[in-house]
């Protein structure tokens, strides 16, 4: 299993459909997970306890891996900053943890972009893009420290960032995950 992870807008999810694609296995959304547990999208969760969202958080995590076996799965941008999903994730040797590396800056343009007009509930409103750095540069190392591969994501496509992602796992000497999770299409 793959586990896709970084932060907000560095592209965890069309990487991680190409990459499950490239590997012909499945592709798990963590958010839209947490979401079909919940009934309420992630932000909204955050917003209403962020307790309560980093159970659900945990909670879909725990569901995925017990269930996903093979897949590929996207996690949310803060799953570093939640001590009982990493807790599941410690010990496992059947996961690859890949840090989807990009700049704070590339990562401050995403959010802008994609805000429409509302930014994540998580940035300080006083000083969004600075709180925005210190949290992405905290995080980063966190899931550096974690990761079993960092892949860069900038300047990037999905398609780009997906198969460095299959060539990595390859060269890493992680082939017959890689082989197994591909089935019969070989490596």
């Amino acid at each position: 299993m793959i586990i896709v992870m970084g932060p907000k807008h560095a592209g965890k999810t069309s990487a991680g459909r190409v990459l499950a694609d490239l590997l012909g296995t499945r592709f798990i959304d963590l958010d839209v997970w947490l979401e079909a547990r919940t009934g309420k999208p992630p932000r909204t969760l955050y917003r209403e306890s962020i307790g309560l969202f980093r159970q659900a958080e945990a909670a879909s995590l725990h569901a995925a891996l017990e269930t996903g076996a093979g897949a590929v799965i996207a996690a949310g941008g803060g799953l570093i900053d939640n001590s009982r999903a990493l807790a599941l994730l410690q010990g496992r040797e059947s996961l690859t943890l890949v840090y989807l590396e990009i700049s704070p800056e590339t990562a401050w343009n995403r959010i802008a972009q994609n805000a429409a007009g509302e930014l994540p509930p998580f940035l300080d409103p006083g000083n969004p893009q600075e709180a925005h750095r210190l949290l992405h540069e905290r995080r980063a190392g966190a899931y550096k420290a974690l990761a079993h591969l960092c892949i860069s994501g900038e300047s990037r496509t999905p398609q780009a960032v997906g198969r460095a992602i299959e060539e990595a796992l390859l060269n890493r000497g992680k082939s017959p995950t890689v082989n197994s999770l591909r089935g019969d299409r070989g490596a």
